[in-house]
């Protein structure tokens, strides 16, 4: 899948290889996303966002436009998303489950949700549900078929 993340910061960057593997095409830019820095995500299937990435209608419609499908934020909250939005334009959006970050120490938090966040594009890709990470309307069923994590 080509993608594009926004608001990287230099200590996510190994994080992200690592729980990456080379599956992914991930442009990493540390630029947040906004009108102004929408069209890094020219050409690409999937953005990555953080909690500063303002991510408002106007710039889900630019990146519906663009052919973006999925949103993925590498945090647990979603509320920078304007979720309807992308509903309206079919993006789909998914964070990363508190539960995936029980008992995990600050040290080790940036791989975790690089983990879970790449976790979310690989299940995207493969055209399955993504569960508990899934913030739209969990009709997936109807579109991929649910299939327990053997993880």
């Amino acid at each position: 899948m080509r993608v594009v993340a926004y608001s990287i910061k230099s200590f996510e960057k190994e994080p992200l290889a690592i729980a990456n593997h080379k599956k992914h095409d991930i442009t990493l830019i540390s630029n947040s996303l906004s009108a102004e820095t929408v069209s890094y995500a020219e050409g690409k299937e999937a953005v990555i966002v953080f909690t500063d990435d303002q991510v408002s209608a106007a710039v889900i419609d630019s990146l519906a436009d663009l052919g973006v499908k999925y949103i993925a934020t590498r945090s647990t909250v979603t509320q920078h998303i304007d979720q309807e939005a992308a509903a309206k334009r079919n993006i789909k959006i998914a964070n990363v489950p508190a539960i995936s970050l029980v008992a995990i120490s600050d040290d080790g938090m940036p791989l975790a949700l690089a983990r879970e966040t790449i976790l979310n594009l690989d299940k995207w890709q493969q055209k399955r549900c993504l569960g508990d990470a899934c913030v739209c309307s969990r009709s997936c069923d109807q579109i991929f078929p649910k299939i327990p994590d053997h993880e």
